[in-house]
């Protein structure tokens, strides 16, 4: 029973306002989103900083719901368990996210990602129309536009990590802070 305290404490320690953790649908980000409108509603916070942290979570949640790879465990059997937090601090709004990847999808995703963090923000509007012009749909869905889109609405660099879970999987995970002050943004 203490764990119930124990995480309540780690989360007001960490600043977190929203956690989900679970197979996530269209309808979970539905909710997720519902969630967390009406809590930045209440804030008082500014409109274009709510509509930054609603763009960056809209990116965040698509990504799990689209790229999230189907892992297997003994309990559960197959599913797309992963997990979406929001924390507020004084002077930021942190969006994170964590999901398993299959580990021959890391790289890829490593080198995409260092790719955008390598950018100013005249780089990542051009790599934004670069990609609208000459890419095409993944089997998945996407076109890359995710992670571009959300460094570019923060306008921070995207902070991420790969922990290894078994040989065949790891979990990625991704935290996009969002300046609680008006900062131009590309």
């Amino acid at each position: 029973m203490e764990f119930i305290y124990d995480l309540h404490r780690s989360m007001m320690t960490n600043h977190v306002i929203l956690i989900y953790e679970g197979d996530f649908t269209q309808q979970t980000t539905k909710s997720i989103l519902t969630m967390a409108e009406r809590n930045l509603e209440s804030s008082g916070e500014e409109s274009t900083i709510k509509k930054r942290i609603f763009n960056v979570m809209v990116e965040a949640l698509q990504n799990i719901v689209k790229h999230s790879d189907e892992t297997e465990t003994l309990e559960k059997g197959k599913h797309h368990a992963a997990i979406f937090l929001i924390g507020n601090e004084e002077s930021k709004y942190s969006i994170m996210s964590g999901n398993p990847i299959k580990k021959e999808n890391v790289a890829s995703l490593k080198s995409a990602l260092e790719k955008i963090n390598s950018l100013d923000k005249e780089g990542l509007k051009e790599l934004y129309k670069d990609i609208i012009k000459n890419s095409t749909l993944s089997e998945k869905g996407g076109a890359g536009l995710g992670f571009v889109d959300m460094a570019r609405k923060s306008g921070e660099k995207l902070e991420w990590a790969f922990v290894d879970v078994d040989d065949e999987v790891s979990f990625f995970c991704l935290k996009v802070n969002i300046a609680r002050f008006n900062k131009q943004v590309a």
